[in-house]
């Protein structure tokens, strides 16, 4: 089946992720950046893979809007969703659940939590402030959970 994934990333970590991604699944896979891909013409995948990164709470606003204006073709399609964040539990939960509307997270095949990074030589001054003191973190840091990322490729092979 040709798969296509379609991510937004602002620091790289989803970017990362869905290359990760790619390589567990068959070769017919292509990669869709939304910051870098004008047109996607979704009618050529009969899978479709969306992810996104949380920044201050929320789903990447490119990624939010590209799911509003495609949801009808969206449905139509085999999906699976990822979100790459630090937080875990419930509050990882809680994002995933804002970042993708319903429709989309009862239809999917598989959902996933890739961890996430705090990458400081991508981040502005500001962006390196408020992790600093809000997550009490002084240093580029990566939880991404690449074990996640295989569960998530064979559940979509399913």
């Amino acid at each position: 089946m040709d798969t296509a994934i379609i991510y937004a990333t602002k620091h790289g970590c989803t970017e990362k992720c869905s290359q990760t991604l790619a390589n567990e699944l068959p070769a017919n896979t292509q990669l869709f950046n939304l910051e870098t891909s004008d047109i996607i013409n979704i009618d050529n995948y009969e899978v479709i893979i969306l992810g996104g990164s949380i920044h201050a709470g929320m789903v990447n606003k490119t990624l939010k809007k590209y799911i509003e204006k495609n949801l009808a073709l969206l449905s139509d399609k085999k999906i699976g969703l990822f979100l790459c964040c630090m937080e875990e539990n419930d509050k990882a939960i809680e994002q995933f659940n804002n970042a993708f509307p319903e429709k989309l997270r009862n239809r999917a095949t598989a959902k996933g939590f890739f961890g996430g990074e705090f990458n400081f030589e991508k981040m502005n001054f500001i962006e390196k402030a408020i992790i600093k003191k809000i997550a009490h973190i002084e240093d580029s840091m990566s939880k991404i959970n690449y074990q996640n990322i295989k569960t998530f490729a064979t559940e979509m092979i399913k």
